[in-house]
């Protein structure tokens, strides 16, 4: 990847950034998954960082709610994100966003005291044989008959490298994708068995920012979904950093190791970001990241607050609209744009929405003045 100058811009981001122009040109046309005829390979890649996936998750209702899923062509996600991007790729996106501050705000799903009993943390079960299931249950079928591609990287501990999970054979395949990718190392003890046998954790291990891979396999456009705010790179290891090293070198010789070089490449990674939002590198691939404003507060990855993480939401959602519909993000500080969720009746007996209960739960944009 080439590093371009920084123009001289107040904006987060190049409102003409090649990313937001095709996928407009894209809406606009009426273009297909499948049926393209301008030669790009246009990829989302969504980050997740437990239940900071609220803010890519947010984003995404905003991309379907206005017009933009077709634009894609593949959608790169592990843990929090690659189920992001399953519900997305199945519809009706602010529906599933509502797990985050209705369903998981609880004990059930994250308790740090299990640590001291020898349980786990995170209480995948819970999320997925239950909220996934049966409270707010994903279309594992629309998945799998989506034109748009899902990309599931995990992490494979005995060959110590990041694979790419797509074109899943069945239902069962495509669940156990995205449990493996969620196994979070200390969080989820032990690794997750794969249906083809491998030993697997979380797919953020080995690589840390899922745009990379997307780059990786030739997408020519990448729309990134980044859950922390913008602003400097980071720098140096802090201690969890460090005990997540010896933990994984004890699962595996060679993955702490491996993970360490994720994060410092992780670091690099957010510098050029940074810098591909205001200076796309020239002739491609062209990236853009979006992610919460630099003065916005960072939601913590453990957040159990319900009124946060839907505030947090809110902004997202507001980030992605101004940024594909071409509006300044000072609206947003001065209350000129604010995010308004719907609210929708649930059928109980099944947990799917009502169809007769009025207007879908996904978030409208209140635009005062413009």
């Amino acid at each position: 990847m080439q590093i371009g100058a920084v123009k001289s811009t107040h904006a987060y981001w190049d409102p003409a950034h090649p990313v937001l122009e095709i996928l407009r040109a894209r809406r606009e046309s009426g273009s297909l998954p499948g049926q393209r005829t301008d030669g790009a390979t246009v990829a989302l890649a969504v980050e997740g960082g437990g239940m900071r996936g609220v803010i890519s998750a947010a984003m995404l209702s905003q991309l379907e709610d206005y017009g933009f899923k077709n634009a894609f062509d593949v959608v790169y996600g592990c843990s929090a994100g690659g189920i992001n991007g399953a519900y997305f790729l199945a519809g009706e996106t602010w529906y599933p966003l509502s797990i985050y501050y209705d369903d998981l705000t609880n004990r059930q799903f994250v308790d740090f005291s299990r640590a001291l009993r020898g349980q786990p943390i995170l209480n995948l079960a819970y999320s997925f044989d239950h909220i996934m299931e049966r409270v707010k249950p994903l279309d594992y079928e629309a998945v799998l008959r989506s034109p748009i591609a899902l990309a599931v990287p995990i992490t494979d501990v005995d060959a110590l490298r990041t694979v790419v999970l797509r074109e899943f054979a069945s239902r069962h395949d495509l669940k156990a994708a995205l449990r493996a990718s969620a196994w979070l190392p200390i969080a989820v003890p032990g690794t997750f068995a794969t249906p083809d046998g491998r030993r697997a954790v979380d797919g953020g291990v080995l690589t840390a920012l899922p745009f990379r891979l997307a780059v990786g396999d030739g997408c020519t456009h990448v729309l990134s979904l980044s859950t922390r705010p913008m602003g400097p790179a980071g720098a140096g290891l802090n201690l969890m950093h460090r005990y997540t090293f010896l933990h994984l070198e004890r699962m595996r010789r060679g993955l702490g190791a491996g993970y360490l070089a994720a994060i410092r490449q992780k670091h690099r990674d957010q510098d050029w970001l940074r810098r591909m939002r205001t200076a796309p590198a020239a002739g491609g691939p062209y990236v853009l990241d979006l992610a919460p404003l630099p003065w916005m507060p960072e939601l913590k990855r453990h957040e159990l607050n319900q009124g946060r993480l839907l505030h947090h939401a809110r902004m997202a959602y507001g980030i992605a609209f101004c940024a594909t519909e071409g509006r300044p993000t000072e609206l947003m500080r001065q209350g000129g744009i604010r995010a308004m969720p719907r609210l929708r009746v649930v059928d109980s007996a099944n947990g799917a929405p009502g169809r007769d209960a009025g207007s879908a739960a996904r978030s409208t944009v209140r635009s005062d003045g413009i």
